[in-house]
């Protein structure tokens, strides 16, 4: 029986732990807030994405970041190995739009008790209020912890599943990476990674919380198309968020020039919407222009649209000319928006970068430059795109972590 230590409680962390415990190991889990698993807690917005019911071969095109490091991992422990490890826990899971797995209860908390009950049944000890402040190696080996409140914490082996720098607030603060770059590990620079965007343009701060439903997204980089997303994104204070905006958000870099296009009724192509747009004009034929709109657009977007579009909003229906139709069509299927830049890390989903996987065993997980040293999760240079992949990734390594000690 060796006296394993665990660094951080989020997924990777927790599975991690419980996955050493099964292998007959005394396991600490350390952590540095009053509670454990703060960040699960709030994922998907409360409701806790926990992984993604796609077959696991096309779950790895959904990973951006290092897949091929990740194949020992995702086959070792796999997504359903994660739903039936949560069900077990006592926790009913439904799967969504896109394979995405949510518990029936749509609380992240109910995840977290599954995760807690196996914990306490394989006898973890979870120290909460314990942050590592400094990691003390010699001759390649880690000897002891330093915590912030003074107290030194000693094992045999240790693994850290601190996280990125996405939601400081939770704990995952990227601190720590100072720490592994002094005990000798090369960092990847870390970069958001699922961000929202900021947009130059005012005009959206004014649908700020509008959301807006099944469109389309193309990225253009130097006037150059990129990439396409269809689905939901909202409006806020400062551009764009929402599922395909992060995903968006993936492509773009500080140095270059990026504009959107953005289609708000996809399903039609231009013609087609031209068509639409005669239709509910001659419904709408002896009312004013500001008052033709309601069957296509949420009625906070309508004053934008008029302004946008530069029609007089009294303007009647049936005086509307045909060249003005086309500028609503463009505003409807091409509407451009300029990319400002990318909210900060702090704010990501996902942080890209950390521990150069070089340096780790993808078989185990353990580090190749500290002897008795494991890492699982985002603090390791891995990620993948919103729906459940990110945290069954977690999942994933932290059990090969602590089933390799």
């Amino acid at each position: 029986m060796k006296n394993v230590i665990v660094v951080g409680s989020g997924p990777a962390g927790m599975m991690a732990a419980i996955s050493a415990s099964k292998c007959g190991h005394r396991v600490t889990l350390l952590e540095g807030n009053n509670k454990i698993a703060k960040k699960l807690y709030i994922s998907g917005k409360g409701r806790c994405n926990v992984t993604n019911k796609k077959t696991i071969d096309n779950f790895f095109e959904n990973v951006l970041t290092n897949k091929e490091f990740l194949y020992s991992a995702l086959y070792t422990f796999t997504n359903e190995d994660t739903i039936k490890f949560v069900e077990d826990g006592g926790t009913k899971l439904k799967v969504e739009r896109g394979d995405r797995v949510f518990p029936v209860s749509d609380k992240s908390s109910d995840i977290i008790k599954s995760f807690e009950k196996q914990l306490k049944r394989n006898n973890v000890e979870i120290l909460i209020n314990s942050k590592v402040e400094r990691i003390n190696v010699h001759n390649n080996t880690i000897e002891s912890l330093k915590l912030s409140n003074g107290k030194k914490v000693i094992g045999d082996h240790y693994i850290f599943a601190t996280g990125g720098a996405s939601y400081p607030l939770t704990g995952s603060d990227g601190k720590l990476f100072s720490e592994y770059k002094r005990i000798g590990h090369n960092v990847i620079e870390l970069k958001p990674s699922l961000v929202p965007i900021e947009i130059r343009e005012k005009w959206p701060t004014e649908l700020q919380g509008v959301s807006i439903k099944n469109a389309s997204m193309t990225l253009y980089k130097n006037n150059k198309k990129e990439i396409s997303f269809q689905g939901d994104f909202i409006f806020t204070h400062f551009g764009l968020s929402g599922p395909i905006v992060l995903k968006m958000s993936r492509y773009i870099s500080d140095d270059e020039n990026y504009s959107i296009e953005i289609d708000l009724k996809p399903a039609l192509d231009d013609k087609e919407f031209d068509l639409r747009l005669q239709k509910d004009f001659m419904k709408y034929s002896n009312k004013n222009f500001k008052n033709s709109l309601d069957d296509l657009l949420p009625k906070k977007f309508i004053p934008v649209m008029i302004d946008l579009v530069k029609i007089d909003p009294d303007k009647k229906i049936n005086s509307i000319t045909k060249q003005e139709r086309k500028r609503i069509l463009d505003c409807f299927k091409h509407l451009i928006v300029n990319v400002e830049g990318l909210r900060p890390v702090s704010e990501a989903i996902v942080t890209s970068g950390g521990i150069d996987v070089s340096e780790i065993n993808p078989s185990t997980m353990k580090s190749k430059i500290i002897r008795n040293l494991f890492f699982a999760g985002e603090v390791m240079d891995v990620d993948a795109f919103t729906g459940g992949y990110n945290v069954q990734i977690a999942i994933s390594t932290g059990f090969l972590a602590g089933n390799s000690i």
